[in-house]
């Protein structure tokens, strides 16, 4: 078993495509019309790892779901090689960080802050 992807809701398709592949450097794995406004589209970070599925909100319900993935806590974690380097061109490209960077024990950390405001480590562990 692995996990596969993880669905984030999203206001718009286009705008979050924009931001994970232009601002984070993800990469756009698929973007398929599935009819009646609906699209099945997977952002993924090019190392590999689970993708995001970019779910459209639909209905009061889900809209007020937008950047509350985690209800104000961290909800995604994205491990990185050269953390400094990532953080700098991250910083270069837009990206809000809502903490600065800090050592832990398993390594640098710095809290972001995506589109619609839910919450990412930037993490390397063992740095």
């Amino acid at each position: 078993m692995r996990l596969a992807s993880v669905a984030l809701v999203v206001r718009d398709y286009d705008e979050a495509i924009s931001y994970f592949v232009d601002t984070l450097g993800f990469l756009l794995v698929e973007d398929n019309d599935l009819g009646g406004g609906k699209r099945w589209v997977r952002v993924a970070p090019p190392g590999g790892g689970a993708a995001l599925l970019l779910a459209r909100a639909v209905g009061g319900e889900q809209v007020e779901a937008i950047g509350k993935a985690a209800g104000g806590r961290v909800a995604f974690f994205l491990e990185v090689d050269d953390f400094h380097a990532t953080y700098d061109a991250m910083r270069e490209r837009g990206v809000t960080f809502v903490e600065e960077p800090r050592r832990e024990t398993y390594g640098w950390v710095a809290v972001f802050a995506d589109l619609y405001g839910n919450r990412w480590d930037l993490i390397e562990t063992g740095a």
